[in-house]
C-alpha cells in the first residue's frame, strides 16, 4: 500500500510538473540512468543505504561494480567529447547497481530474502526520489505562487530581534572560509543523514530485518509533507525579499550558481545591513524562478532529525549530530535563506512528525495522541499568528518573542518527557530478599 501511494504521488507530481512545462521527478530520475547526475554523492549515499541488506562480500562487489560502471561512462563521455556540464561525472554506476539488485531480487530471490532485498533497493531509491520530488516541488511553488508573504514573516521576526540580519552580518565577517565551510555542511545534509542511518541499520544484514523506526522514515516524511505548507505560506527568504539574492555571496562562494538576478523584485536592498521597517505588511509579487521554500524551514527540521537520531549512537556520532544542527541553523539564518520564525516552525513541525511516527509504531495511546495534537496545535497557531498578527508581534516584541520561544519549548519538553517514558527501563531487576529456611 505504501509503495502504491508513493508511486501514485510521483505520477501525480510528474503530471503537475508537465503542466508547467517542467520535467517531473520520474523523468529526471530516468534521465540520470545515462545522463550526468545532478548529485553523484547522493546516488552513492543511496547505494550505501541499499547495501545494509548485503553481506560484506556482496558490498565489496557492489561498490566495485559501481566504480567500474562510472569509469566506463567517463571513458565514453571522453571518447565522444560529451562533458558533464549540467551535472557531476559520477553516480550513474551507483544507480545502475541499485537497479540491478532490484532485478536480482525479482528474478533470483524468493520469500523473505526477496522481500528484504527489495526493501533495501526501495530504501535507496526512496532517498533519490525524495530529492527529485523536492526539486520538482520547488519549481512548482515558483510557478504557482506569484505572490509571497515575506513582509508578514519579516515583520513577525522583529519579535525575535531579526536573527537573520544579525547572523548574516556575522557570516559575512568570516569571509570565504566561513561561508564555504557552512555551505558544505548546508548542502550535504542528506549525506549526514545517511551516515546516522547507516549506524542505525548496521544490524540489518545479520538480523535479516529492519528496525521498527529509523531516521530515513522521518527524513522522507518531512520532505513529503513540508512542501505542502510552501504552497499555503509562500515565502522566498530575506536575502531575496530584502536583498540582492544570490549575487550577495557571489564574491566569496566557490560554487556561484548561474541564477538570474532577483534584486529588482526585492522590497529594498536591506539585508543584512539594515533592518526591515515595521509597517503594515502586504503580499508582494516575486519572480517565477525563486522557490517559495521558507515556511517551515525543512533544513532545520532535517537537522533536528539528525540530532535526535544521533543521541543513541557513540560519542563521535553524538558530537557530529550536534555540530550539524548548530552549523545548519547558522547557515539557514546567516545565508539569508530563512527568518527566525521559520526555524521555530521547523522545530515544532519535525517533532510532531517524529512523534506521530513513533506513536504509530508502538500503537496509538493517550500520551501519543496528546503529544501529536499539542504539536499540531502549536504549529497551526504559529502559522496563523505569522499571517494575521505580525504587526502586533513586532510592536510588542518583549511579549511575542518569549511566547514564541515558550511555545516551541513546550513541544520540545512534551516530546522529551513522553518519548522518555516510552523507552524500556534499563534498571537492573531487584534481587529477591533472602527468605529464612523452614525448620
Amino acid at each position: 500500500m505504501a509503495a502504491v501511494v508513493a508511486l501514485g504521488f510521483l505520477i501525480g507530481l510528474e503530471f503537475a510538473a508537465r503542466r508547467y512545462g517542467l520535467p517531473g521527478p520520474i523523468t529526471n530520475q530516468v534521465r540520470e540512468v545515462v545522463a550526468a547526475p545532478k548529485s553523484g554523492g547522493l546516488l552513492y549515499a543511496a547505494l550505501a543505504l541499499m547495501m545494509v541488506v548485503l553481506t560484506w562480500r556482496q558490498r565489496f562487489i557492489a561498490v566495485g561494480a559501481a566504480i567500474a560502471i562510472d569509469l566506463a561512462f567517463l571513458l565514453i563521455r571522453w571518447a565522444v567529447d560529451a562533458q558533464a556540464t549540467d551535472g557531476q561525472p559520477f553516480g550513474n554506476g551507483a544507480l545502475w547497481v541499485i537497479l540491478g539488485y532490484g532485478v536480482i531480487a525479482v528474478t533470483r530471490r524468493t520469500g523473505s530474502e526477496r522481500v528484504l532485498l527489495l526493501k533495501g533497493v526501495g530504501l535507496g531509491l526512496l532517498l533519490v526520489a525524495g530529492r527529485k520530488t523536492g526539486d520538482t516541488w520547488l519549481l512548482i511553488t515558483s510557478k504557482t505562487r506569484p505572490m509571497v508573504l515575506d513582509q508578514y514573516v519579516a515583520t513577525a521576526d522583529h519579535a525575535l530581534g531579526n536573527p537573520s540580519w544579525l547572523v548574516g552580518r556575522a557570516v559575512a565577517a568570516t569571509g570565504p572560509v566561513g561561508f564555504n565551510l557552512l555551505d558544505i555542511v548546508y548542502g550535504q545534509l542528506a549525506v549526514a543523514a545517511v551516515l546516522v542511518a547507516l549506524y542505525q541499520l548496521r544490524g540489518v544484514a545479520a538480523e535479516r530485518r529492519f528496525p521498527g523506526h529509523h531516521l530515513v522514515r522521518t527524513f522522507l516524511l518531512v520532505g513529503l509533507l513540508g512542501p505542502a505548507f510552501y504552497m499555503i505560506f509562500p515565502v522566498v527568504g530575506p536575502i531575496f525579499a530584502y536583498g540582492t539574492g544570490t549575487e550577495y555571496w557571489a564574491t566569496v562562494s566557490l560554487w556561484s550558481p548561474d541564477i538570474p538576478s532577483s534584486a529588482h523584485w526585492a522590497v529594498a536592498d536591506l539585508w543584512p545591513r539594515t533592518l526591515s521597517p515595521i509597517t503594515t505588511p502586504h503580499p508582494m509579487p516575486f519572480d517565477g524562478i525563486t522557490p517559495r521554500n521558507c515556511m517551515p524551514s525543512l533544513h532545520t527540521a532535517w537537522a533536528v532529525t539528525i540530532f535526535i537520531h544521533s543521541r543513541k549512537g557513540p560519542r563521535v556520532l553524538r558530537y557530529a549530530g550536534t555540530f550539524w544542527l548548530i552549523a545548519t541553523l547558522t547557515a539557514t539564518l546567516g545565508f539569508g535563506y530563512h527568518y527566525g520564525v521559520d526555524l521555530i516552525a521547523g522545530v515544532v513541525f519535525v517533532l510532531t512528525v517524529e512523534a506521530a511516527l513513533r506513536s504509530y509504531d508502538r500503537g496509538w495511546d493517550r500520551s501519543g495522541i496528546r503529544l501529536v495534537a499539542h504539536g499540531a496545535t502549536v504549529f497551526t497557531a504559529l502559522l496563523v499568528s505569522y499571517r494575521f498578527l505580525p504587526l502586533t508581534m513586532a510592536e510588542h516584541p518583549w511579549v511575542a518573542g518569549p511566547l514564541l520561544i515558550l511555545a516551541m519549548a513546550s513541544v520540545i519538553h512534551g516530546y522529551i518527557r513522553t518519548t522518555t517514558a516510552w523507552e524500556p527501563s534499563t534498571a537492573p531487576a531487584p534481587r529477591p530478599e533472602p527468605q529464612p529456611e523452614p525448620a
